[in-house]
């Protein structure tokens, strides 16, 4: 496959009004997918269009629809909405596109553009590939007769229909009433339709991070910053806290002390759960090689299986679709629950924690530790160039590391998807050796 120009793991993403995410990227986008779907068939297509809370958010938006109206594909604009909804209304209103402007949870200055296919699942690398030939026509070409133009709506009720789906993912005997539950928007995606679906489902609800101004999404607050969520948990004496990212398609718990819950122990309560009721498929669940060695026992103490894709919630998504896989999701949060979504979901990952709570009658904190995790190190060392992984040393290191933790623990090394860092990643019962090892691994990357 071709090296992208555009498109990296997740989309194209970059600081807002540099390149890649100008507004004229954003009309190339917008010219070639309406090029593409336009050469298939003859027929009328729709686009649809969800956003976050960026500032550049109304650039980008414009000129997406400028590209897709001009090639004559009709555009329905959602405005705020979670990553995951824009997914699942592109698959429910027949649309043959849609489009999701978002980089997560990046600071404000930054902006992307995500696409997904009329399955409500994210494009395929071929696809992607065909969109940036086309992206490097030139902008006169393909375009549409003055009659045959795109028309363009807002559509006003996307949000109220993404709070009736995510409620009727909630057990329908069961309520939220007597729950204390403080929520964290981040300032993002989900800062209304979050509140309100955990209010009309019976909660009392103490809502933070829900006054987006533009550029405060993601600040000192939400998922990558969850102590703001823990302080209100313990202020309000809540039951329960969830901060969601910007664009609603990961969280972080916290129980009622303020002790945060990652993503392993979020899929260990609803995978367990999930299996006592029978409903788990392909026995198991799907995670990334950085999900913590307790979980794996955890998984396995139960007779289910864990399986290990590379970081990036797009390999969990595809092995879970290859294996019939129902839960997967990384230790940063991204759970993804195929029974109701395409995609990470935050909020319907928090109902389904809220149900087990529950029904169970436990508290939060006794549900956050399905398993204590095995002393975890992980540590970024920045390379200029080259491939020091390939080095003859380098391999040395790890496997002595293996060696010397004999079964007993993972290394995990591998550069980043997004920046200039090798990760080297150490896991086992005794957190001196750990660190001891990762120290070697470490210092032999440095020296190549």
């Amino acid at each position: 496959m071709s090296k992208r120009a555009y498109f990296g793991t997740d989309g194209i993403r970059g600081q807002a009004n540099k390149h890649p995410m100008t507004a004229e990227v954003a009309l190339r986008v917008g010219l070639a997918a309406g090029k593409l779907f336009r050469s298939q068939d003859d027929r009328r297509h729709l686009v649809v269009i969800g956003k976050d809370t960026r500032l550049s958010g109304y650039m980008i938006e414009p000129a997406l629809v400028a590209g897709f109206a001009s090639v004559g594909m009709d555009v329905r604009l959602f405005g705020p909405l979670p990553t995951p909804a824009v997914a699942m209304m592109t698959r429910s209103m027949r649309a043959d596109l849609g489009v999701m402007i978002s980089a997560s949870h990046n600071d404000f200055a930054d902006n992307g553009i995500k696409l997904f296919g009329p399955d409500g699942y994210k494009l395929s690398d071929e696809q992607e590939l065909k969109i940036e030939v086309l992206m490097d026509e030139g902008l006169q070409e393909g375009l549409a007769p003055p009659r045959g133009l795109g028309r363009v709506k807002r559509i006003d009720d996307a949000q109220a229909r993404y709070v009736e789906i995510v409620k009727a993912t909630f057990p329908r005997h069961l309520s939220l009433s007597g729950l204390r539950v403080v929520i964290d928007c981040a300032h993002g995606a989900a800062y209304r339709v979050a509140p309100t679906a955990l209010y009309e489902l019976g909660a009392e609800v103490i809502e933070v991070g829900v006054t987006p101004d533009g550029t405060n999404i993601n600040a000192e607050c939400g998922s990558t910053h969850p102590e703001a969520m823990a302080k209100l948990v313990r202020e309000y004496r809540a039951d329960i806290g969830v901060a969601l990212d910007g664009d609603a398609d990961r969280l972080v718990i916290c129980d009622e002390k303020g002790v945060v819950v990652d993503g392993d122990q979020i899929m260990a309560i609803i995978a367990l759960a999930l299996a006592k009721a029978g409903k788990l498929k392909s026995g198991g669940v799907v995670a990334t090689v950085m999900s913590n060695l307790g979980l794996e026992r955890l998984m396995t103490d139960n007779g289910l299986k864990l399986e290990r894709t590379s970081v990036g919630d797009r390999y969990v998504m595809a092995r879970m679709r290859e294996g019939g896989f129902n839960i997967g999701g990384e230790q940063s949060g991204h759970v993804i629950l195929s029974d109701f979504s395409t995609t990470g979901d935050g909020l319907i990952a928090a109902l389904q924690v809220m149900a087990v709570m529950i029904q169970t009658g436990q508290p939060m904190s006794a549900l956050g530790r399905q398993f204590e995790p095995v002393p975890q190190l992980l540590e970024n060392v920045r390379f200029a160039g080259g491939k020091p992984l390939e080095h003859k040393t380098v391999k040395e290191a790890i496997a002595d590391g293996e060696a010397q933790l004999n079964g007993a623990g993972r290394i995990v090394v591998r550069p980043s998807g997004t920046e200039p860092l090798i990760r080297i990643m150490a896991e086992g019962d005794d957190p001196a050796l750990v660190k001891k090892v990762v120290r070697s691994i470490v210092s032999a990357v440095k020296a190549v």
